[in-house]
């Protein structure tokens, strides 16, 4: 099913085809425009999001005439649990209409809820309506994410800024609907080696985020992780026409938001044998850049990072390479767990947007998308041979 649903899919996300000869940052601002638009909905779990998302990388990577990974198709099927808000979305505090995403945001386990009624303080930052479940916590910022499971509570959580008296009264009509199945793909795709065919570099980004929450509210993940799959369709587009001795893969992860989910399936089910990796760089948060990068697995593999870094030392693609230590955040993480040499890369300067409705396409600078560019792709030609 998810398969013919992509192919009705493809004739709306031909329209969205960036132009070929475009430099790689005008290339890159296209995508994150495209893909931040209201037709992807943040690339969620509603409104279709991440399957039209899905549809649309399928379809560039035919367009760039990448092979499928698997020799069949670009998609990899699979499937979980997920919270999601595809309704009503009205929460009123104190007799005043609260602005879903800038107000006020509901916690993603958070059950749906009807009713109204006080709210008695538990401290200076919680009320509490027993009646209905329902729980409202003041926050400095508000900060969305997915879930998996569903509560039997209704979390609401304000910004103190925007509203700063102290909580009385609530009226909500929130609706939730847990997907127990929600079926995605992992869009996998590659340009054989011409002398090793069986060695690949993987590049690989996450193309899902966060979605709406309720029929009027979205979250375009312009930062995360739009810049990344911005990023490696740059690359996938250079190396469809300039072939290295090594095939050069390239992964777009469904589900990170959830938890890692979709690169967890991928390394448990790999599409080529884990041991032909020769070294996967993921991309993830990469539309600023003005205090350089950090390269998460720095210390783990050091020789690689010591190439990285003279390389950016001697053409200065970027202000700067920092080290961090082994982490479980983005998709590089259960490769490395299984012994595959990875790294993480993420931009670090600029806007603070991240996980509200704030990151969006016409703010994210994406500034040094030319000089990431330019660093991967000598590093890939070194790892290549």
């Amino acid at each position: 099913m998810f398969r013919k649903f992509l192919l009705l899919l493809l004739p709306a996300a031909c329209c969205c085809k960036p132009v070929l000869s475009q430099t790689d940052s005008a290339f890159a601002r296209s995508v994150v425009d495209t893909l931040t638009g209201t037709y992807f909905w943040g690339r969620g779990y509603t409104n279709n999001g991440m399957q039209k998302a899905a549809a649309y990388l399928e379809q560039q990577f035919r367009n760039m005439q990448l092979q499928p990974l698997n020799g069949k198709a670009f998609t990899q099927p699979f499937s979980y649990p997920v919270n999601t808000f595809p309704g009503a979305m009205e929460v009123s505090i104190n007799g005043k209409k609260l602005q879903p995403g800038v107000d006020y945001i509901v916690a993603p386990q958070s059950r749906g809820v009807k009713g109204n009624g006080s709210l008695v303080p538990a401290d200076t930052n919680q009320f509490v309506n027993p009646a209905h479940r329902i729980m409202v916590m003041k926050e400095d910022k508000l900060t969305w994410s997915a879930e998996q499971e569903q509560a039997d509570f209704t979390l609401i959580q304000l910004d103190k800024k925007r509203f700063p008296e102290t909580p009385q009264t609530i009226t909500a009509d929130i609706d939730n609907k847990m997907v127990h199945s929600f079926a995605t793909a992992n869009i996998a795709g590659v340009v054989k080696g011409t002398l090793y065919p069986d060695s690949v570099i993987f590049i690989t980004a996450h193309y899902d985020h966060l979605g709406g929450m309720g029929k009027d509210t979205y979250f375009p993940g312009a930062n995360d992780n739009a810049s990344g799959i911005s990023l490696l369709l740059t690359l996938a587009r250079y190396y469809a026409q300039h072939p290295q001795h090594c095939s050069i893969g390239f992964i777009c992860f469904a589900g990170e938001e959830a938890g890692l989910v979709g690169s967890k399936y991928f390394s448990e089910h790999p599409l080529v044998p884990l041991k032909q990796i020769r070294f996967l760089l993921n991309l993830d948060l990469e539309g600023t850049g003005t205090e350089g990068i950090t390269v998460v697995n720095a210390t783990e593999y050091p020789a690689a990072f010591a190439q990285l870094q003279a390389i950016n030392n001697k053409a200065g693609y970027l202000p700067g390479i920092k080290a961090r230590g082994k982490a479980a955040n983005s998709d590089h993480y259960w490769f490395s767990e299984q012994g595959v040499p990875a790294f993480f890369l993420y931009t670090m300067g600029g806007i603070k947007a991240y996980h509200d409705v704030f990151d969006r396409g016409a703010t994210l600078p994406l500034d040094h998308i030319n000089g990431l560019s330019g660093l991967l792709k000598e590093f890939v030609k070194r790892l290549a041979q």
